[in-house]
C-alpha cells in the first residue's frame, strides 16, 4: 500500500543511474548503491518486526552502515570497468526465495 510514489521513484533513479553511465563514459562510471535492512537502533524497532524482518534476510542479520561503506569503497577503488549498476547490498533480501 502506499506505493504509487516510492516505485516509480526508484525505477526513475535506477534509469537515471544507468543513462547517465552511459552518457559520461568513459571519463566517468556511474553506479547507484540500494541499501537493505540496515543496523537500527535498539529502542526503534519492535523485537517482533525486527525478527519479522530477519527472517527475510538470506545472511540472518540485519546490515551495519559498514556493509553500505564497503561497497561505496569497493566500487570507487576496485572496480574500474563497472558502471551502470545497481549494487544491492541487502544480505541477499532481494533474491526475493
Amino acid at each position: 500500500k502506499d506505493h504509487t510514489v516510492y516505485g516509480p521513484s526508484k525505477a526513475a533513479l535506477s534509469m537515471l543511474t544507468k543513462t547517465l553511465a552511459k552518457d559520461l563514459a568513459p571519463e566517468i562510471r556511474v553506479n547507484g548503491v540500494s541499501p537493505g535492512a540496515i543496523l537500527w537502533p535498539d529502542e526503534g524497532m519492535p523485537e517482533k518486526i525486527a525478527e519479522t524482518i530477519i527472517k527475510q534476510v538470506p545472511m540472518k542479520r540485519v546490515g551495519d552502515p559498514t556493509d553500505i561503506a564497503r561497497t561505496v569503497l569497493f566500487l570507487v577503488k576496485d572496480a574500474p570497468y563497472i558502471t551502470g549498476q545497481i549494487i544491492a547490498v541487502d544480505g541477499g533480501r532481494s533474491v526475493g526465495w
